[in-house]
């Protein structure tokens, strides 16, 4: 009996995501733990970390690439400024955002920062069709600068 209730939830799982979340939820909720899908529901868990680290790290590397922007595509730089520091600030307050809700991520963002800054110099270079010499190879400024609110390149 209990292998066929597992065999149900994962293929509730695997053919219906939202109906086995809502499912899940109840169960959760009536503490029905005997006949949960542990298996699914702790890759789910595991999987809510994954991507907050994703969205973070992408939020870093699109904030990088609006700064470098901002420093060196001068040929666009007064007809763009407003819009990209409007950018620079979005992706600032984001993170912000996600770090209050989440301060060990802070730990996850310092680590990764320097792969963010490489990352987001080739989206700079693509984005302005400058050559990606163009942009320094080493941070233009320490994470802490970066995120500042107050601090422009």
């Amino acid at each position: 009996m209990v292998a066929q209730v597992t065999k149900n939830q994962t293929n509730l799982y695997d053919t219906d995501y939202n109906l086995w979340v809502l499912e899940t939820v109840k169960k959760l909720e009536n503490r029905d733990l005997d006949s949960l899908d542990w298996e699914n529901l702790i890759e789910e868990v595991l999987d809510l970390s994954k991507r907050d680290k994703r969205k973070i790290t992408s939020l870093l590397m699109k904030l990088i690439e609006h700064l470098l922007i901002l420093q060196y595509w001068e040929c666009e730089t007064e007809r763009n400024r407003g819009h990209w520091e409007r950018e620079i600030l979005n992706f600032r307050l984001q993170i912000i955002e996600e770090l209050e809700d989440s301060p060990s991520l802070n730990n996850h963002l310092n680590s990764k920062f320097l792969d963010c800054y490489q990352k987001g110099r080739k989206l700079a270079s693509k984005h302005s069709q400058l050559p990606l010499n163009i942009f320094p190879e080493k941070p233009i400024a320490l994470i802490e600068q970066i995120l500042d609110e107050n601090w422009l390149p």
